[in-house]
């Protein structure tokens, strides 16, 4: 809660800012995406495509710029005894986490009453896809958050870096789509298969997704052990305000 106010505050929409964010985002693509008749060479429907692809993105990438930094503005935080620097981290990821969750379905939703999209034929896959899309994004902040502790250097870098894996993350495109040689590179990154998995779900039969989720949740596993041994190190040397 005092997440919520520290950022949001009390005034206009308040802490519906936690999911309109992102619905304004998403939204913002899907039109004008829309205005451009972008078909992707595919007939998957634009609406639909742009909404699981930028959804999923909002999802792990906001995550690790949330933790970034996030220490020294709680410093007064960890007079608490009770009050670890964990604390702080995984506040911040499930505010991103249920502002980005809520951003889908609500998106979803609507735009299935109104009929341009269809449901998901797989929404146990969906979800799933959507945790481990989750797990990604906070295995890597904890990681991240905790390095930028240590170096001013890791902000200064990770930002960069954020912007050059956008277009590579399986927003704006199929595996399927991309020569053989680009597949191989770009199945390299875990997040592009928690996006082909979620469109899998999404789009079933139609689309031929290529993802490995034991690579993934290897990869996962081990961001993980190394963000956790990372935030053991830094919470013995913080010292509260």
């Amino acid at each position: 809660m005092r997440e919520v106010l520290t950022r949001y505050g009390r005034h206009n929409i308040g802490f519906l800012w936690l999911f309109v964010e992102p619905m304004m985002f998403t939204l913002g693509v899907t039109a004008l995406w829309t205005a451009a008749k972008a078909t992707h060479g595919s007939n998957i429907p634009i609406v639909a495509f742009a909404l699981t692809g930028y959804s999923s993105v909002l999802l792990w990438r906001n995550m690790p710029s949330r933790t970034v930094g996030a220490i020294t503005p709680n410093l007064a935080l960890m007079y608490h005894r009770n009050v670890k620097v964990i604390d702080v981290f995984l506040s911040r990821l499930v505010l991103e986490a249920m502002g980005a969750g809520i951003s889908f379905v609500v998106l979803g939703l609507v735009f299935t009453t109104i009929g341009w999209i269809k449901p998901p034929e797989n929404i146990l896959q969906v979800l799933f896809a959507w945790l481990m899309l989750a797990w990604f994004g906070s295995s890597i902040a904890i990681l991240v958050g905790s390095l930028s502790e240590r170096s001013e250097i890791v902000e200064k870098l990770w930002h960069p870096a954020m912007y050059l894996l956008f277009p590579l993350s399986g927003a704006a495109f199929m595996v399927d789509w991309l020569p053989p040689i680009a597949q191989e590179v770009v199945l390299l990154l875990p997040m592009v298969h928690g996006v082909e998995l979620l469109r899998e779900g999404y789009f079933g039969s139609t689309v031929h997704a290529h993802y490995d989720i034991a690579y993934m949740a290897s990869i996962c596993l081990v961001l993980t052990l190394f963000g956790f041994a990372q935030e053991r190190y830094i919470s013995r040397r913080v010292a509260p305000e």
